[in-house]
């Protein structure tokens, strides 16, 4: 398999990776994330592209048949993109908004190697049991969902809360693995 390059600073994505036996080079992407589409699975699609593309503009030459991984994961609850939470106030609206409730996480990947470019995206339904508010409160006060799109992690303390998954886990950990496996090998 050709070299990978995972544009993406996120630890879960690394420990994906990791998982399935690929070794790979980081280098983080500075890409401003700019969205034309209001669709979650096209939005993944765009920042997932705008990421991988700001990677592979930096490399030489020699690194053209080096594939670049860019990858980016959204939650959305009835069409409606809940990203990272500003603060306490903003995590709690959105577990408020989830608990009780089933909602659907994204998960774009981009693949560029030279000229040859893939994007595509996986959904799964997550459906979360309800939570008191005192439930909701110590979740946050642990500091996990400040970095995470819906207020949550799904692979944290937050797995406690939930009640039924369709679709790949790994996708709402932020990285479909089993289907980049199947598309890596289309790369060689």
């Amino acid at each position: 398999m050709k070299k990978l390059i995972l544009a993406s600073g996120s630890p879960r994505r690394r420990e994906l990776l990791a998982q399935i036996g690929l070794e790979f080079e980081v280098i983080v992407s500075d890409a401003e994330e700019i969205m034309t589409s209001t669709h979650p699975g096209e939005v993944v699609k765009e920042l997932s592209s705008c990421k991988a593309s700001a990677v592979a503009l930096t490399l030489s030459d020699e690194q053209r048949d080096v594939v670049v991984i860019g990858s980016d994961t959204v939650v959305a609850q009835e069409h409606r993109i809940l990203g990272k939470p500003k603060d306490e106030a903003d995590a709690f609206q959105m577990i408020q908004m989830l608990q009780g409730n089933t909602h659907q996480v994204y998960t774009g990947v981009t693949l560029i190697c030279g000229e040859k470019k893939t994007s595509f995206y996986e959904k799964s339904d997550v459906s979360v049991y309800p939570m008191t508010e005192e439930e909701i409160w110590e979740y946050i006060h642990t500091g996990e969902p400040m970095d995470k799109a819906g207020a949550y992690g799904i692979q944290g303390y937050f797995a406690k809360y939930i009640r039924e998954i369709q679709g790949e886990y790994t996708t709402i950990v932020g990285l479909p693995v089993g289907r980049l496996w199947h598309e890596l090998k289309k790369f060689g």
